[in-house]
């Protein structure tokens, strides 16, 4: 275990972010081998000593493990300073069109084509992002752990300026060296399981932190880009950006979220927006101090004003703490509305458009007295964010696994009944019936079991009317097969308010299909045409001007095909989809399920928005930001509004960009073989997991029995309990893979599929594939992801976890089919390539990876041992502390965990 910079290539493509990264580092190492000294002075020894030998086994390994997860951590919050360093180098000297991925780079690139205004416009006004926070995933940094992070970033931000003093830097270093401490003495290992609540308060950290800072920043340079590049917009600058969350609704597979859960996660995302608009607000009432005994403030302006004082009540009052200042006190009537709307008081608003509509009041009251700069500086940043947030930070999703749905349709049929299963024909036509009445029979609910009311509950809660109309996002249905069990959720929303007296404007609800193996994926056109000819489903599209929201999943489609396979059938299924449902009248906006690692849709951002089917974004994309995914691109407000920018950026030049892409055409030989390709590597991937033993191979050469020890979320690690494959969630699945660096959910089945490929077509096929390689945006994804998969896969390292696999011909079986997919993978990607070593071509990553590749091998090797040794013990009771650190730290080092 050793914490010594290696040289850093000198082919490395960003050399002023490498070398202010190493610099970081530097300081970084330094001051947490100062802390180690003190704190644990063998491991320091061990360390200064240039320490190559094996991590001590056993409770002796606990320290050295905590010393380098906490160095894996400081390292990423380097690379973060640098990466942002870098970019705002290049702005300073480049100008802002020279930023990747930032509006003024897209608005260049997009006026650059040659598009007429007008196509221009459309793209723009149809633009709207929806990243989807969730935390059933991977996180396992706590929010205290989070907070000590951050205050080391924000350290290293204020280092950046020359006018310190060397004592004042010193002093800089000190306090740094002091949060590392804390790091030490805090420790980052869950022990307890986190309850929901923590979750919740995780997720509304990161809105506290930097979220609600980077809004207003991120629409500023949205205006500045587009007048920049079309000056004299016809349509105004508008919020592009809607953040949703499972965090507290997403019970698939989890009992412990109730809709008691959901109500308070509801109350803590309403309760940390009102205190972002009081905390903006508060500084304008400071501030305002215009005076009309100065201003010339016109009579329309006055009586705005005045109006809008009057309707907090407190207009005497006001008048009186701040006579003749009815700029302050018109913040401060704001103000007092919000407070009540929090309390349920008399004054409360309706909804956030009132609020909004308050804001622009002031806000053109201070342009009428040509005071821009103040409503610039201080009021329009609370607007913006009114019309993101409302009385919300997100709007809260909820998500339920079909079979749930169908059971509790089931059990309330049977209080009422109606004897068909709604799985059936029968069903099916009950259903159909049932929806198209006028009105459903009360349920009795004293004769339904726990689920079955939870459920009922939940869909009444959504269904109640709320001081913000937004507040709960759709309801998601995992595995969905059928139109029925879509149909299932619109029914049962009913029968949950039966017998209620509720107003006739309340919620309607929307109800999304997730799509998740890749034979749902094939049957979704059909699924979405048969959902669209029922009332109800129409009812909620027109709701939402005529788009109708289809969920992919990522994850379950790898686990069922293999990356190639997945990847594909993606692809198509929103193709097909997207014709089918425009076919009908409808627009499509698909909600990407993606996860942190490349096996589950991770992949640079605005390459893989780049290789959407053209068409399908349509200025509108919603995707899910999970676990450790959260923190690296939202922990600080810098490193949030980069990532904002380029996702909104990326779905805005797509958008822009589309009309001139489907006039090219894509070439139909690409996809022939890249039909062939995913039929083959489809082929070659469930031939290993349906290899007899497989299932064993896989609890035994991995850690994932283990990962319920690791107390990443409040989830369970299957779902109903099960002990197979099927039922195990992806995440744990790639986990697994990834832990034992098998690293096979990224690359398994593709060499096979080239390889074959190659030797039916000969020569013309080999040039098909570089052709593909070099002109086909998803080929090119493909490869670039596999890649860097087999980079971070070790089959030295694999063969060490496969040997704790007890029955030696399953062992060899197993193992001799990866090690030579894995070789033929890499001999296949290097031709098609033409480099003579794996991730040549991504040398920035190559040197980031290995900067902590011997570390990682080292806690592998530990690792293994440790499960040999827990494994063996028969008597152990409770978890093993350096096998869950070992975990710890691989995920760590890694930067993703599934």
């Amino acid at each position: 275990m050793k914490l010594a910079e290696p040289h850093v290539s000198q082919t490395d493509p960003a050399p002023a972010q490498t070398a202010a990264s190493r610099e970081l580092r530097d300081l970084l190492h330094r001051l947490l081998m100062q802390v180690v000294g003190r704190r644990a002075p063998e491991v320091a020894d061990w360390l200064t000593a240039g320490g190559t030998g094996p991590i001590p086994a056993g409770p002796m390994a606990v320290p050295y493990l905590q010393a380098q997860n906490i160095w894996f951590q400081l390292q990423k919050i380097a690379d973060e300073n640098a990466r942002i360093r870098a970019r705002r180098r290049t702005e300073a000297e480049e100008g802002p069109d020279a930023v990747p991925g930032s509006f003024a780079a897209a608005f260049q690139r997009i006026g650059q084509s040659g598009l007429g205004r007008g196509a221009i416009d459309a793209a723009i006004g149809k633009l709207a992002v929806v990243p989807t926070l969730t935390a059933h995933p991977t996180e396992a940094k706590r929010v205290t752990i989070l907070e000590i992070h951050r205050r080391i970033y924000r350290k290293l931000v204020e280092l950046e300026t020359h006018r310190w003093t060397p004592r004042e830097r010193a002093r800089h270093g000190d306090e740094i060296r002091a949060e590392i401490d804390l790091l030490w003495l805090t420790g980052e290992l869950r022990i307890e399981r986190p309850s929901l609540e923590d979750e919740i308060a995780w997720g509304l950290q990161f809105f506290r932190n930097s979220i609600f800072d980077a809004v207003p920043q991120l629409f500023d340079q949205y205006g500045d880009a587009r007048e920049r590049h079309f000056p004299g917009a016809a349509t105004p600058v508008r919020p592009c950006i809607r953040f949703h969350s499972w965090i507290g609704g997403d019970r698939d597979g989890n009992p412990n979220v109730t809709a008691e859960v959901t109500a308070r996660a509801l109350v803590m995302g309403r309760d940390a927006a009102i205190a972002c608009h009081l905390d903006g607000l508060r500084t304008a009432a400071q501030r305002l101090s215009i005076s009309r005994r100065i201003a010339d403030i016109p009579a329309p302006t006055l009586a705005a004003l005045g109006a809008l004082i009057a309707r907090s009540g407190a207009a005497a009052t006001l008048e009186a703490r701040n006579p003749g200042e009815v700029f302050r006190q018109a913040v401060s009537a704001i103000m007092i509305r919000i407070e009540a709307t929090g309390t349920g008081g008399a004054a409360a608003y309706a909804a956030p458009h009132a609020l909004v509509d308050d804001l622009i009041v002031v806000e053109t009251g201070l342009a009428a007295i040509g005071a821009d700069d103040l409503a610039a500086q201080l009021i329009r940043p609370v607007r913006w964010r009114a019309e993101v947030f409302g009385f919300r930070a997100t709007s809260l999703d909820v998500r339920q696994n079909s079979t749930v749905i169908n059971a509790v349709l089931a059990e309330v049929w049977a209080t009422l009944g109606i004897a068909a299963a709604p799985e059936t024909a029968d069903g099916a036509a009950a259903l159909r019936r049932a929806l198209a009445a006028d009105e459903v029979p009360v349920v009795d609910r004293a004769a339904l079991g726990p689920v079955a009311l939870e459920l009922l509950d939940l869909l009444a809660l959504m269904q109640q009317p709320g001081r913000d109309p937004e507040a709960f996002g759709p309801f998601i249905v995992s595995m969905s097969r059928s139109a029925e069990d879509i149909l299932a959720v619109y029914l049962l929303a009913r029968y949950a308010v039966a017998g209620r007296d509720l107003p006739a404007d309340r919620p309607v609800l929307a109800v999304v299909p997730l799509f998740e193996t890749i034979d749902d994926l094939r049957a979704a056109p059909e699924i979405l045409a048969e959902l669209m000819a029922s009332g109800a489903a129409r009812a909620a599209a027109r709701e939402r001007r005529g788009v109708v929201e289809v969920m992919l999943g990522y994850s379950d489609s790898n686990k069922d095909g293999g990356f190639f396979c997945s990847t594909w059938e993606l692809e198509k299924a929103q193709r097909r989809i997207s014709e089918r449902l425009a076919g009908l009248g409808y627009r499509t906006g698909f909600f990407h399920g993606r996860g942190g690692s490349v096996s589950r849709g991770g992949a640079p951002t605005e390459r893989a928005i780049a290789a959407q089917p053209a068409g399908t974004i349509d200025g509108m994309m919603k995707l899910t930001e999970q676990g450790e995914v959260v923190s690296s691109k939202y922990a600080n407000r810098g490193t949030a509004l980069n990532h904002l920018e380029l996702l909104a950026s990326s779905v805005l030049t797509h958008a822009a960009l589309s009309p001139l892409t489907r006039e090219s055409g894509h070439d139909p030989e690409h996809d022939e073989a890249l039909e062939a390709l995913s039929g083959m590597s489809q082929a070659a991937y469930v031939g290993l997991v349906r290899m007899p033993g497989f299932v064993g191979y896989f609890q035994e050469a991995s850690p994932v029995e283990e990962l319920s020890s690791l107390k990443l979320g409040s989830r369970p690690a299957r779902r109903f309990g099960a002990m197979t494959l099927a039922d195990l969630r992806a995440i744990p699945w790639v986990f697994a893979w990834s832990q034992n660096r098998h690293m096979l959910t990224g690359w398994y089945g593709i060499g096979s599929a080239l390889d074959a490929f190659v030797k039916v077509r000969g020569g013309a096929g080999a040039g098909l594939l570089r052709d593909m390689f070099d002109r086909s945006r998803l080929f090119r994804l493909i490869v670039d992801e596999v890649e860097k998969s087999l980079y971070q896969s070790d089959m030295r390292i694999a063969a060490d976890y496969a040997a704790l696999v007890g029955d030696a011909a399953t062992r060899e079986a197993v193992f001799a089919k990866v090690r030579r997919e894995h070789e033929a993978t890499v001999a296949a990607i290097l031709d098609l390539t033409g480099q003579r070593g794996i991730a040549e071509r991504f040398p920035q990553f190559r040197e980031q990876f290995d900067r902590v590749r011997p570390e990682l091998d080292r806690i592998n090797g530990l690792q293994v041992e440790l499960l040999r040794q827990v494994r063996e013990d028969t008597k152990r009771n409770g978890i093993s502390v350096p096998l869950m650190q070992s975990m710890h730290c691989i995920a760590a080092g890694l930067g993703w965990t599934g």
